[in-house]
């Protein structure tokens, strides 16, 4: 793979930090990430379409028992705030083996927001995700990624980041990245 220099490096120092920390590398060289992967029906999808609206993007798998919990949050999420400009994706993390159970998963959880196929480990590590689902990165109207959750989302957490990025900013501003995998 080719990367420019200055991505090149800014890698490099990530993973360099990363190993002295004793940690997964958490560094986001790119704040405007631009992700391709398909919808169900096999039909390419990329996040910068999206841009102008609020975009939350949980990467989930159909064997996970954490991610399969909050998809009625994330439901419930999508219906209040889909007339407000917030569209929610899961993209999913199901391999080969397991891709073929995320259309009829979908529908039996009545998913009501877009689902993506495809999503790779490379692509949580891109957005500064780590290795782990559930995760999930907010992107503001201009495509910018402002949040970070790695693990499970709380309803009450994702709630105050949808509304600060509609402009309602009570409160203190969410955290950029919020670990729920490690012991705070």
């Amino acid at each position: 793979m080719h990367l420019p220099q200055t991505r090149t490096a800014a890698l490099w120092l990530c993973g360099a930090l990363s190993a002295l920390a004793g940690s997964v590398a958490l560094c986001v060289p790119d704040s405007q990430p631009d992700l391709s992967l398909w919808d169900t029906s096999m039909k390419p999808q990329r996040l910068s379409q999206y841009r102008g609206k609020i975009v939350v993007l949980n990467f989930w798998a159909t064997w996970c028992e954490p991610c399969k919990a909050e998809l009625p949050m994330l439901v419930e999420e999508q219906e209040h705030y889909r007339d407000r400009g917030v569209i929610v994706i899961g993209a999913s993390l199901d391999d080969a083996t397991t891709v073929k159970k995320v259309r009829p998963f979908a529908k039996k959880e009545k998913l009501n927001f877009r689902v993506w196929i495809g999503a790779t480990v490379d692509h949580l590590e891109k957005l500064g995700l780590g290795q782990a689902v559930p995760a999930t990165a907010f992107f503001d109207r201009e495509g910018n990624l402002v949040g970070r959750v790695m693990g499970e989302l709380r309803q009450p957490e994702l709630e105050h980041r949808i509304e600060w990025l509609l402009g309602n900013r009570q409160g203190t501003a969410p955290r950029p990245l919020v670990n729920h995998l490690s012991p705070e």
